[in-house]
Order: C-alpha cells, then structure tokens, then sequence
C-alpha cells in the first residue's frame, strides 16, 4: 500500500509540475522539513513517502531471508531493496540534472518495477508462486511496456499516437489472458479472481485514459494545471500500476494452479 502511495505521490509530484520545486537533494531548500507551501508540499511528501518505502522494503527483505525457505521469494525480497535504492538515487539525479527527459521517463517506469516486485512478494505470502504460462508474461511485458510510452507521453518525448496503439494492444491482451482462464473454468463454476481483477481494471483503465485525454485536451491553455486534469493523470497512473500487478499475480497464480 505504501509502495502504491509513493506511485501515487510521483504522479502528483509530475502533474503539479513539482518536480523542481525543490531544488536539492537529500535536503530540501537546505533544511530537513522545508516550508510547505506550493509545489513543494508534493515534492516532500513524495520524500518523505519514498524514506518510508525504503525502510519497509529493508525491513521486508531481512523478515524473508530469515524466515523464508523459498529461494526465489528471498531473491524478489532483495531485488525489491535493490530496486528502491536505485531508484532513490535517480531521483536525487533528476534534482542535480534539472529534470532531464529520459531521466525522468526512467524513473517514472522503475517505479512501476518496484511496484510490481512489492505485488509479486505479497502475492508470494499468499502461496503463489508460477511463473506463468506465455499468454500471462506476454501480458505483464506488453502492460510494462505500455507504461513506458505513457511516462514518454507525459514528459513530452513522444506524441500520443504511441500511447493509443500501446493501449490497444495492451488491452487486447490483458483481456485475452484473463478471459482465457475464465474460460478455462466456466465449467467448473470458479471465476478466479486474478482474472477478474485483471478483466476489471483493464475496463476501468480504458475509459480513464480516454478521460485523462479529454480532460487535457480541454485545457491546454490553462495557465497552470487545474485539479480535474490532476486528479483524472494521477488516477490513469495509478490504474496503470494496478493493472500490472493484477497481470503480475495472474501470472504467478497460473502455474499454482489458477
């Protein structure tokens, strides 16, 4: 939950352009709490959130390497820590650099890495643990992928064109994945709810996005962005992630027996 916070403080941070708003790293405008007011109240809230996941992140991997006998669960723990410490460290190079494009891109889809290592551990926890069949990885990669183009969109290096044919391809197979292992049991009577979540989310992110675009269509000449062109980025951004690691905890839960 916290992991799935901190995406949702970058994507404030970003539709605020916040990013700069404070202009050093590891401090803030030399203090440790800076003033809160303006941009800056995203920016340290996305610190302040990030410190947070680091340490949980820490915490978890020491918990798994002690307690948990299976290996892959123990390297995903480390990975995860990993992860984050890379992506602390790009985040204080995005403030050194001044916020350069591809940076800031790399950032925004290690972020989706980190949270959908945090999924693949907690789904773990449940019992979980395939590595899925080639429709399922298919689907996690194609959903990567996906939000790659959109970070690019959203930083201004690609059109939007990109994202839509990322979107439709991505939705094609997120559903195709799903409703093949819904199909799979109609006639037991299960309805697995990776599947369902998958099927769900990918609904609901369509017509986010189709939202998202709309709505900053509509105020491109904002002198500033307004909260409904906020609130309906952030939303699309954070659908994004869930979708993936529904398509992540499908992937797993299919060679574990659905």
């Amino acid at each position: 939950m916290c992991t799935l916070a901190l995406v949702t403080a970058g994507g404030l941070v970003t539709s605020n352009d916040a990013a700069l708003a404070v202009p050093d790293w590891p401090l803030n405008w030399g203090r440790l709490v800076p003033p809160l007011e303006g941009g800056i109240r995203f920016e340290f809230a996305h610190r302040v959130l990030a410190l947070l996941v680091a340490v949980l992140t820490a915490v978890q991997a020491f918990r798994i390497q002690a307690r948990e006998p299976r290996p892959w669960m123990r390297k995903l723990a480390w990975w995860a820590v990993g992860t984050v410490v890379v992506q602390a460290l790009l985040g204080g190079a995005l403030v050194k650099l001044v916020d350069p494009k591809w940076m800031a891109i790399a950032h925004a889809s290690l972020a989706q890495i980190c949270f959908g290592i945090t999924v693949a551990i907690a789904a773990g926890y449940y019992g979980v643990g395939g590595a899925g069949n080639w429709v399922t990885r298919l689907a996690v990669t194609v959903l990567f992928v996906q939000a790659v183009l959109g970070a690019a969109v959203r930083h201004g290096s690609l059109g939007v064109a990109w994202h839509i044919g990322g979107a439709v391809a991505a939705a094609a197979v997120a559903m195709w994945a799903s409703l093949a292992l819904l199909i799979r049991h109609l006639e037991d009577g299960k309805m697995p709810r990776p599947a369902l979540a998958l099927l769900g989310l990918t609904a609901v992110q369509i017509f986010s996005g189709v939202a998202a675009y709309t709505v900053r269509a509509a105020a491109i000449d904002d002198p500033q962005p307004m909260p409904l062109t906020i609130w309906t980025t952030v939303a699309h951004v954070v659908l994004g992630a869930l979708v993936i690691g529904a398509a992540i905890v499908l992937a797993m839960g299919e060679r574990a027996g659905d």
